[in-house]
């Protein structure tokens, strides 16, 4: 059987279903897996205990019973919690103090992907640098060791009401104010959480795609396409709502819509919550991406934390946090971690904490946001094609050239910095694109620089 090396990316496996990624494919994956962390671990001399968790697409049973047997068979023994967001896989491995676990989701992808996320003890994620590149080889290449222990236990796990519980506890319920919230589960995992979270609260809310469907019959689960949230938007106008809270498929992002319709920069949403974590825990570190507003740094600086710029990907955040000991990190994609949160990321902490926010201060998402985009003015990010992987260094230099007179880092990729605006250029890491975030005091200013800097890109 031939897998391709394509469908182990930098930081899970994501492929079509079932061409790429099929039964087969996940078996061998569950032996490599559990083959890596035997020989990483210090147990490996004894059975690894191993948590999996699906999301709703149609493959996503057979793919997580075909990885399950193949752990198995490679002497693990596994807790299957069956349907769960990925955040819920990471809350049951470190909670329960598992060797590792993987979660089956093609995460915000269309209905015909599947894949896995895989993580460590302490839900420490494996990536490209750390594990997967490893379970990649032994896969494609055929060199998975054979089993050195009888075939592994099985047994169903639950973990929904603490896992609810754990989050809920990242506010004060009683101080929430009745908001009126338009809520969008994008037919995902959200579907299956969201309920037993705002029941718990005063707030009128408006539910839409609430039943979990792996066809997706509404739209696809990912926000940061437009027309995904067209329909939260109509609803958030028409509900005259305080709020839009929508998440991806496997539910460990959230994404966020004022009163007005207008959908909420993640680096927007990063600066609001280092505030609102800054205001229980004073004088702590925030991590946030290289690509983000100042918004963030200018707002953690306000409120007398240390704010630390770093390297986009979950797992380079997660790992800076620990090290740094940082209470909260966000990524302009909606991804956004927390230190009491094992480290790691969750799609509903942030929108409670958003709602507390909003509650304390007395004021609509709209009035919370009115004075960041009054002073900050971003591109978004802007994806650029180019011809081939070899051509990105080349613009990469020609960009290094046109600013060098300028403040630079390349921690990842290329940024540039001056008094009145600031860019990154990264690279894709699967495929011939260039990403830009660009930021201006002024919005002609971000206009003029972000044309200015495209034109370089795609010359």
């Amino acid at each position: 059987m031939s897998i391709s090396p394509t469908i182990f990316k930098a930081y899970d496996v994501r492929a079509l279903y079932p061409s790429e990624l099929n039964e087969p494919a996940a078996y061998l994956i569950g032996r490599a897996y559990v083959a890596y962390l035997a020989a990483e671990s210090a147990a490996g001399a004894g059975a690894l205990r191993i948590a999996v968790s699906r999301d709703m697409r149609l493959s996503s049973p057979s793919l997580a019973q075909s990885f399950i047997d193949g752990a198995r068979d490679q002497g693990a023994n596994i807790v299957d919690y069956g349907l769960a967001g990925t955040d819920m896989l990471y809350f049951a491995v470190a909670r329960g103090k598992f060797d590792g676990g993987v979660q089956v989701t093609a995460s915000h992808n269309p209905k015909q992907y599947n894949g896995m996320k895989m993580v460590r003890r302490d839900a420490v994620p494996l990536s490209g640098d750390a594990g997967i590149g490893e379970i990649r080889d032994m896969v494609v290449g055929g060199t998975i060791p054979a089993a050195t222990r009888p075939r592994g236990t099985y047994e169903a796990g639950e973990m929904l009401e603490a896992y609810v519980e754990t989050v809920m506890g990242f506010i004060d319920p009683s101080v929430i104010r009745p908001f009126n919230v338009v809520l969008d589960a994008g037919s995902g995992m959200a579907g299956l959480v969201a309920p037993r979270l705002f029941d718990r609260l005063p707030c009128k809310t408006t539910r839409l795609c609430f039943e979990v469907d792996g066809t997706f019959p509404n739209h696809e689960a990912n926000p940061l396409i437009e027309e995904n949230r067209r329909d939260i938007v109509e609803r958030v106008i028409a509900e005259k709502a305080d709020i839009g809270i929508a998440w991806d498929g496997d539910a460990d992002r959230c994404f966020f819509i004022d009163g007005t319709g207008e959908f909420i920069a993640g680096d927007f949403i990063t600066a609001l919550l280092a505030e609102a974590a800054l205001m229980k825990t004073p004088g702590k570190t925030i991590v946030y991406d290289v690509r983000a507003s100042y918004a963030v740094k200018d707002t953690v600086a306000k409120y007398g934390g240390t704010a630390l710029m770093n390297r986009v990907g979950h797992a380079f955040i997660k790992r800076r946090m620990r090290d740094e000991d940082a209470i909260f990190g966000g990524e302009v994609t909606g991804h956004y971690y927390f230190r009491d949160y094992y480290y790691a990321d969750n799609g509903f902490i942030p929108a409670l904490l958003i709602l507390e926010l909003m509650s304390r201060k007395g004021q609509t998402l709209a009035e919370l946001l009115a004075p960041l985009r009054k002073k900050y003015f971003i591109s978004g990010e802007i994806n650029t094609k180019v011809a081939s992987m070899d051509l990105i260094e080349g613009r990469l230099a020609a960009l290094a050239a046109k600013y060098a007179d300028a403040h630079t880092y390349t921690i990842d990729g290329f940024s540039a910095e001056y008094p009145d605006w600031h860019f990154n250029v990264r690279a894709s890491n699967t495929e011939p694109l260039l990403r830009l975030n660009l930021e201006g005091v002024t919005e002609a200013i971000m206009q003029a620089r972000r044309d200015e800097v495209l034109a370089i890109i795609r010359a």
